[in-house]
């Protein structure tokens, strides 16, 4: 399940994000740095060091912007979130077909975290840089993602994907996992359905007690495939 979550920043947060990012200095390393044996293989970017100063500061206001996003929790069913990490990707650069790790250390508390969805929130606008689509390869087909500043996409952390050479311009984003209270794909898809129509019921004053029972369903149904 791809999902678009727009204007997951405003443009207050999202100038803020820029400005710390660009006097990051430093903090800009070899993306490889934590790649793992088949990433390292085809990434070539840069990204902050995930232990500066800069790059908390720049997951507290995504962290905060997510926690108040309706879509992003509907659709994530967040139950751990990786600490975001911030790259960037000139000219010639690029970050080959690749899955995924399937765990990752959060690095605050030293505990394993399943990474059940990746998330791609962009930073630049799309008319700034050329090539740079995020490309994901799921059951339908390939799909490639560009979104504007301030929007983020999710994806099953399983699929293959890939980001395609920069050929004009900086490509900016942040990127991090999910591990999810339902962490099958097509459960947390249904979910997700279910949840939408229910809003939509909400809002047309649909037959209350029909209402009562889908959201009846919607809790059940998580009871028995939630992990907490």
């Amino acid at each position: 399940m791809l999902v678009h979550i727009p204007n997951v920043l405003d443009t207050p947060q999202l100038d803020a994000v820029r400005t710390l990012l660009s006097q990051a200095g430093d903090a800009w390393v070899d993306g490889r740095v934590t790649a793992g044996y088949q990433g390292a293989a085809v990434k070539f970017n840069q990204q902050i060091d995930e232990r500066s100063e800069v790059a908390h500061h720049c997951q507290r206001l995504i962290l905060g912007a997510l926690e108040r996003n309706p879509l992003f929790i509907s659709a994530a069913l967040p139950n751990i979130v990786y600490p975001p990490m911030f790259n960037r990707y000139s000219e010639g650069m690029t970050f080959g077909a690749h899955v995924d790790g399937s765990v990752r250390i959060h690095p605050h508390t030293g505990k394993k975290l399943r990474t059940d969805i990746s998330a791609t929130l962009f930073l630049a606008d799309p008319q700034d840089y050329d090539g740079g689509e995020l490309q994901v390869e799921d059951t339908y087909g390939m799909h490639a993602v560009k979104l504007a500043a301030g929007d983020m996409v999710l994806y099953p952390a399983t699929s293959l994907h890939r980001v395609i050479p920069i050929t004009r311009g900086t490509r900016l984003a942040c990127f991090f996992w999910v591990q999810s209270l339902v962490k099958d794909d097509g459960h947390r898809s249904l979910l997700f359905d279910m949840d939408n129509a229910i809003q939509t019921l909400n809002q047309t004053q649909a037959d209350e007690g029909a209402r009562v029972k889908l959201v009846g369903c919607y809790h059940n149904l998580m009871r028995q495939w939630s992990e907490t």
